[in-house]
């Protein structure tokens, strides 16, 4: 069976994951940048992973990497960078001057600047027409307008979290998986929205990271409010350590009540 390396490809700092595959038998891993062809030209990124495929099996749309980056790609993809903070100053104030509700992000050029991409938050959708000509005439060049979600701004920017680390998203999460509610009950959080809120203002991704395990954990225990019978008489859960594998109960005795401690 013939099988083939492909490459999964963080496209620039902040653009989506494509797959590659080499167009030469140049050596390429994990974090090596790299220069890329596709149909709209060339573009660079960073190496995440590399897996192999059999010739039956189907991919995503793929691109060419042509090959590591050199010194002189490091050197212009740098430079590229330097000049943003500057382009986002004119940007801010085309954005201002045009009266637009949107939140800027960031913007970025490809390899071959033959692109500039801006990204932005909003509440709505934007019409943009009128910036998107006027930002070409000032950068003599294509302009991409990408309406981001407030997870990916904050994955963008970056920031410290409320742990005092940086925000796994901006650290090493490759997607965004669905948090709800119940992931924080489950495991026995505060509901303040304060404390289990990330600075995007979603629910924290870190909420998921051991939600399997308290699921797995809870299995045998009462819920919370459920009435069960103890070796001290019948009485009603008022809480669970779930990691303990305890749960208090509350136990009516005469006009007052009796809290116990039961093992499972």
């Amino acid at each position: 069976m013939n099988e083939e390396i492909f490459f999964q490809v963080r496209l620039r700092e902040h653009g989506p994951m494509v797959y590659a595959k080499r167009s030469s038998e140049e050596e390429i891993s994990t974090k090596d940048i790299v220069i890329l062809r596709s149909e709209k030209g060339l573009d660079w990124g960073e190496v995440i992973s590399s897996f192999f495929l059999d010739e039956d099996s189907r991919v995503k749309t793929v691109v060419d990497i042509i090959r590591r980056a050199s010194k002189e790609d490091v050197d212009k993809i740098l430079e590229a960078k330097k000049r943003i903070s500057e382009v986002m100053r004119i940007i801010r104030d085309k954005v201002e001057y045009h009266n637009l509700p949107m939140n800027l992000i960031s913007a970025e050029y490809t390899f071959d600047e033959g692109k500039l991409i801006v990204y932005f938050v909003a509440d709505d959708r934007v019409d943009f027409r009128q910036l998107v000509k006027d930002l070409a005439h000032t950068f003599k060049t294509r302009i991409e307008m990408r309406q981001i979600g407030v997870r990916d701004g904050a994955r963008m920017l970056g920031a410290l979290g409320v742990c005092g680390r940086e925000v796994c998203c901006s650290l090493y999460l490759k997607e965004f998986k669905s948090m709800s509610i119940k992931m924080a009950k489950d495991q026995n959080l505060s509901l303040n929205p304060n404390k289990i809120s990330g600075i995007c203002g979603r629910l924290m991704c870190c909420l998921g990271y051991e939600w399997d395990v308290y699921r797995q954990a809870m299995k045998g225990l009462p819920r919370q409010g459920q009435e069960v019978s103890t070796e001290h008489g019948r009485g009603k859960v008022v809480e669970v350590n779930i990691l303990q594998r305890r749960a208090k109960v509350e136990i009516p005795v005469g006009d007052t009540h009796q809290y116990v401690w039961v093992d499972y």
